[in-house]
């Protein structure tokens, strides 16, 4: 059932550059405390989506385009919010719930952690303080970042899609690529994220094989208020 469901995500994701890894909601669930479990069965059948660099040209641009004459708030959540309740409809016989990673509940917590999600489902590896031996930071608060073997920084964690009702009990969990895997990166690639994440040099952290265009990294480098008018869309 996983693989059915997983190649159908494929070709209905894939060529808008978004990609889904599945995973099962226990092996989320055991990684964190209580209070930030996903209310389901430890076995149901989930699926991280990561918008790669190419997502720009294919999903955003044209849904922009499609929809010039509605109202847009933030033109790449509502892009992938679209998308992905789309998807739904792939799965007339499913109860399928999506989960964006822009959504908060109402004690402020986010509804899921997308870097705790994209890990365990193998997608990217969410470096962190305690993959550091030597720690240098003394009492600095540290966050950590997820690095994909092909994108290294240069992709996005954007939601889960969940089948409630499609238990996987033998579903193999695939280890993350722990492609930073020397001392002196990671505490490169902390600090650069922590500390200048804002030149972006954290993102080529390994040799990737596809990274965001120029006009995408103008985009992102905007202010959001000033991002319509790169698409050509007033507010």
């Amino acid at each position: 059932m996983e693989r059915r469901v997983a190649e159908r995500l494929r070709g209905a994701l894939g060529p808008l550059g978004l990609e889904p890894h599945a995973f099962k909601v226990g092996w989320y669930n055991a990684v964190l405390q209580p209070a930030f479990h996903l209310p389901y069965p430890d076995d149901t059948l989930a699926f991280v989506i990561l918008s790669t660099p190419s997502m720009f040209d294919k999903a955003l641009k044209p849904f922009v385009k499609k929809e010039r004459l509605k109202i847009i708030r933030d033109p790449v959540d509502q892009c992938v919010s679209y998308h992905l309740s789309r998807v739904k409809e792939k799965f007339p016989d499913q109860r399928v719930d999506v989960m964006f990673d822009y959504e908060i509940l109402p004690s402020r917590k986010p509804k899921f952690l997308a870097q705790t999600a994209a890990h365990v489902a193998g997608a990217a590896y969410y470096y962190q303080r305690k993959d550091v031996k030597h720690d240098p930071w003394g009492k600095k608060k540290i966050y950590g970042v997820c690095i994909h073997p092909k994108y290294g920084g240069w992709f996005a964690i954007r939601g889960l899609l969940l089948f409630p009702d499609i238990q996987v009990l033998f579903l193999e969990q695939p280890a993350p690529v722990d492609c930073v895997s020397t001392e002196e990166k990671r505490i490169e690639l902390l600090e650069q994220f922590n500390f200048h994440w804002q030149d972006g040099r954290y993102r080529d952290i390994i040799e990737v094989k596809e990274r965001y265009s120029e006009e995408q990294r103008v985009y992102f480098a905007t202010p959001p208020a000033e991002r319509f008018r790169l698409l050509g869309l007033t507010q």
